[in-house]
């Protein structure tokens, strides 16, 4: 017998939105935001608009791939969190670089912090 919790939605329908999957999806967010103002920011001119556009395509591509809900590619739990560390990683080291070590410290800990919970929560 399956506790209240863990119960199946009905057809046609999801789970409701929790507080920890809002705050998940706006790191993914803040982390596809970063790749590109770092890439157009951060590079000289050529360079600029090819990793402005790229990067953040990458990262976008590699999360609808492996680590969306409706992910193409279905694979191993540690390997989609690998990617979603990526990804998170990409973004911190962006702000590192830009000289603001602090963002990129806080945004680590929310964001590891929030994949792990919103994991644990989706394989309990």
């Amino acid at each position: 017998m399956s506790s209240p919790d863990h119960a199946e939605p009905a057809p046609g329908t999801r789970a409701p939105l929790s507080a920890v999957d809002v705050l998940a999806f706006v790191c993914e967010l803040f982390a596809f935001f970063t790749l590109a103002f770092w890439g157009f920011a951060g590079w000289p001119f050529p360079w600029n608009i090819a990793m402005g556009l790229g990067l953040p395509i990458v990262a976008i591509l590699l999360w609808a791939f492996f680590v969306s809900p409706r992910a193409v590619l279905r694979v191993h739990p540690f390997v989609r969190a690998v990617i979603e560390l990526l990804v998170y990683a990409g973004a911190t080291i962006a702000w590192w670089s830009m000289g603001q070590a602090w963002v990129g410290l806080v945004f680590a800990v929310v964001a590891v912090t929030t994949g792990v919970i919103a994991g644990r929560r989706r394989f309990a």
